[in-house]
């Protein structure tokens, strides 16, 4: 069993932006340090929800910093990228952590498309032309390339990525088609805080796909849960249900609104998404296994609950979210590594 972590860099007004950086390397060290195997961080822009705006960046502060870990975005926004320009910058990345990278890809936010004048079916357009470039980018040597957003002539990626053909690309699923799709495009899964329900579906319909295209055994499937540990049950669940709160108030607002939240607001920020009908609820965050709150005993518990009802390869844990202190997340995750991820088969 493997163990993740899953970064966004929140904006909280009292944090300095370059302290909020400084906090989430070192963040990510001790993840190195604590045995932790990956680390994605997600590609957000002109926004409080997630101030990395080119994740990519700090996997090149990391690089000659970490030893074990896999790094990735999750995901690069394909619509707003030149994606030969991305190819190269992947293939350069994967040099310098000595074919540690791993690269997610998606549509992004649509909220960033429209910021950036693109509507739906443009972004949609890029997309599948900026998949079509980057495999040519990747497996190809000189070659030329015309679409509707993008052309090439006698073009060539250099450097070349060091994992052959291409570092392993990971894509975001959230309706319940897409398993299926990303099996067949011979890619890797990534879950992100959907229902437990969902997730084990999705990883089911995933495997049954690779297996039924007669795939070697393999593809990856990585589930994405909220994580608080705390030394009691009480201190943990008086401490992250509100931040949890924050996370989708910025979600839903992008910007950091009032002094404070309330879990009675959870409904509200979370009922516009298909997976979450009639929206989270402080109640629901326990029932319908989207996050791990607790002591160390009582996450074992649950995370293996997790893992045998899912099957994932990999469970990723947000660990710092909403207005958490970097004190708060750094006991968590310690105590995450230390007691929790021993008894789950680290």
């Amino acid at each position: 069993m493997r163990f993740g972590t899953f970064s966004y860099n929140q904006a909280r007004p009292w944090v300095p932006e370059r302290q909020a950086f400084e906090e989430l390397i070192e963040q990510i060290l001790l993840t190195e340090r604590l045995g932790f195997d990956d680390a994605w961080f997600a590609e957000h822009h002109h926004s409080d929800y997630g101030m990395l705006a080119s994740p990519n960046l700090i996997i090149a502060a990391l690089a000659h910093r970490t030893k074990r870990l896999r790094l990735g975005n999750l995901v690069n926004a394909l619509p707003l990228h030149d994606p030969m320009r991305l190819a190269e910058e992947c293939a350069t990345l994967d040099i310098l952590t000595d074919g540690r990278l791993n690269v997610g890809l998606g549509r992004g936010v649509p909220r960033d498309d429209l910021k950036h004048g693109l509507d739906r079916d443009t972004a949609q357009s890029r997309f599948e032309e900026g998949l079509e470039i980057l495999n040519l980018a990747w497996t190809k040597d000189t070659f030329n390339y015309s679409g509707k957003a993008w052309n090439y002539v006698d073009i060539i990626c250099r450097p070349r990525p060091l994992q052959r053909p291409h570092p392993p690309i990971y894509y975001g699923a959230t309706s319940p088609e897409s398993p299926a799709m990303v099996a067949r495009r011979g890619w890797n899964l990534a879950l992100s805080r959907q229902p437990l329900a969902n997730c084990a579906r999705a990883i089911a319909n995933y495997r049954t796909e690779w297996a039924k295209l007669g795939n070697p055994p393999g593809g990856d499937a990585i589930m994405v849960r909220d994580v608080y540990v705390a030394e009691t049950d009480e201190k943990a669940w008086a401490e992250a249900p509100n931040q949890i709160t924050r996370f989708w108030q910025l979600a839903t607002d992008n910007v950091w609104r009032g002094e404070s939240v309330s879990t009675n607001d959870l409904p509200r920020f979370t009922e516009r998404f298909p997976y979450f009908p009639g929206g989270l609820t402080e109640k629901r965050l326990e029932e319908w296994g989207t996050s791990l709150i607790g002591s160390p005993a009582t996450v074992i518990k649950k995370a293996r609950h997790m893992i045998e009802t899912a099957r994932p390869d990999c469970l990723i844990g947000m660990f710092a979210y909403g207005g958490l202190s970097h004190e708060q997340a750094m006991r968590s995750i310690e105590l995450f590594a230390t007691e929790v991820m021993p008894a789950l088969g680290a």
